[in-house]
């Protein structure tokens, strides 16, 4: 059971599974009273309440369809508003895009980018100026991938919307220092979740010879950097993408030295 003397607010977006899930549940037990959104599982947005309450913490749920980014912010605010301020905003909502960059069309692109980056963008300008109104600083953590860092063949949208979200990040990070709000991205590599297709599997017993740590991640392994990047030991962090992928990011280096010529 969580401390109940109030630490803060967070909202977590597309907190009914995965990795917004285990963020909600692990801020809810690090004192912090929670926003959940959800997009398509509302079911799975009132398993997370019932464990962010359990943790002894408020929750408040809400639907958010970063499709129509035009509901961003009134959704940050009223949610803001039902938890009496905010302090902690992680961008966590995203949407998986895959297709030749020949083939994709201007819809799919469209798609992808409203969710991955422009709702991202829209809901922490929100999220930001309510922070900056409260005088009390913040945190602000976007979660983007390692295809934030190197491409991904076939995923040209996706890995558009997660490279400008890095350097979205960064530019905030910039300009939101005089306000005492920190902006961080984590960078996740392959986690066991629905989108891998790997939901509710026990990682440590996947096989994966690409990358170091020879598994996919957890979500909670994301979730503890989230959490300690919104805590007070990450004050003087700022402005950087923090890559939790098991090693996999080390091995192009590794993968061209062991081809060989025909």
């Amino acid at each position: 059971m969580g401390d109940n003397t109030r630490t803060g607010a967070a909202i977590v977006t597309a907190s009914d599974s995965g990795i917004g899930k285990a963020t909600a549940v692990a801020l809810a037990n690090a004192g912090y009273d929670i926003g959940i959104t959800w997009h398509s599982d509302d079911e799975g947005a009132k398993g997370t309440a019932e464990e962010v309450q359990r943790a002894g913490r408020h929750a408040e749920v809400r639907h958010l369809d970063l499709s129509r980014p035009d509901t961003a912010r009134a959704t940050i605010d009223d949610l803001a508003a039902a938890l009496k301020g905010l302090d902690v905003l992680v961008n966590n909502a995203g949407r998986g895009g895959a297709g030749a960059f020949l083939q994709t069309s201007l819809e799919d692109w469209n798609d992808v980018l409203s969710v991955n980056l422009t709702g991202a963008f829209l809901c922490a300008q929100a999220a930001a100026r309510r922070m900056v109104t409260a005088g009390s600083g913040g945190r602000i953590v976007n979660v983007t991938s390692v295809h934030e860092h190197v491409p991904l063949e076939g995923s040209s949208a996706y890995c558009a919307s997660k490279g400008g979200l890095g350097l979205l990040t960064k530019v905030m990070a910039l300009e939101l220092a005089e306000h005492g709000i920190t902006v961080n991205a984590v960078a996740p590599g392959e986690i066991a979740t629905e989108m891998t297709g790997n939901e509710d599997v026990d990682p440590r017993r996947v096989d994966r010879r690409g990358i170091p740590a020879g598994r996919p991640g957890n979500a909670h392994e994301i979730a503890a950097a989230i959490t300690y990047l919104v805590s007070p030991a990450a004050a003087y962090t700022t402005g950087h993408s923090m890559v939790v992928d098991g090693g996999l990011l080390l091995m192009a280096a590794q993968a061209n030295a062991k081809l060989k010529p025909d």
